[in-house]
């Protein structure tokens, strides 16, 4: 092309946007610096993860209390969109009865940074904080978590539909997961067993 005098023509495919990174500037990483939490309900994590079953994902919300690892609120559903996540925020809101001030950490994806999730954390009195840009250990619990999950449920297990593999994950969350298997971060006690002796 230089011999012949010719030059490729470029087309930006992306735009700048203005105002996204103050967008993204909104939510602060409040955890950082800070100490571990000293009891139940003074700080949320969440996050999504996907598992694939006949060539299609599912998606996977959950909300663990990271005082006791608890898996406190899931949902499952087909598409990661923020319904999926403002549900396994509601259900863990309806089960715990977070107190005003309380600390909800999760990843900058759209599905938490949308104006129907934020009403929610406004509504119940509930701090919102994020990861840093491209920090995605910020959020560690969780995602030992899902690695968890999956190489202990999923990894080498032939899951049928979508059905199976839901009540498969609700099974390990509220009978394995919660009530037995123990974490040496908690002093070998599983999270409701941690619960229990904290309260």
């Amino acid at each position: 092309m230089r011999e012949y005098g010719f030059k490729g023509r470029v087309s930006r495919i992306y735009a700048n946007n203005a105002g996204l990174h103050k967008f993204y500037k909104k939510v602060n990483n409040l955890r950082l610096g800070k100490p571990k939490p000293q009891g139940m309900n003074e700080v949320w994590v969440g996050d999504v993860t996907y598992i694939k079953v006949n060539k299609r994902f599912q998606y996977l919300a959950t909300v663990m209390d990271l005082y006791s690892r608890r898996v406190v609120g899931w949902a499952f559903g087909n598409n990661r969109k923020a319904e999926l996540t403002k549900r396994a925020l509601s259900n863990a809101i309806r089960k715990r009865h977070p107190p005003e001030g309380m600390v909800f950490h999760s990843d900058r994806g759209i599905e938490y940074r949308c104006n129907q999730y934020a009403d929610i954390l406004e509504r119940h009195g509930i701090k919102h904080s994020a990861n840093r840009p491209g920090c995605c250990q910020d959020n560690a619990h969780m995602e030992s978590f899902f690695h968890t999950l999956k190489g202990e449920l999923i990894r080498k297990r032939n899951i049928k539909n979508e059905t199976e593999l839901k009540q498969l994950v609700k099974g390990y969350i509220i009978h394995f997961y919660n009530k037995k298997r123990l974490h040496s971060a908690l002093e070998y006690c599983s999270p409701l067993e941690f619960e229990r002796l904290a309260s």
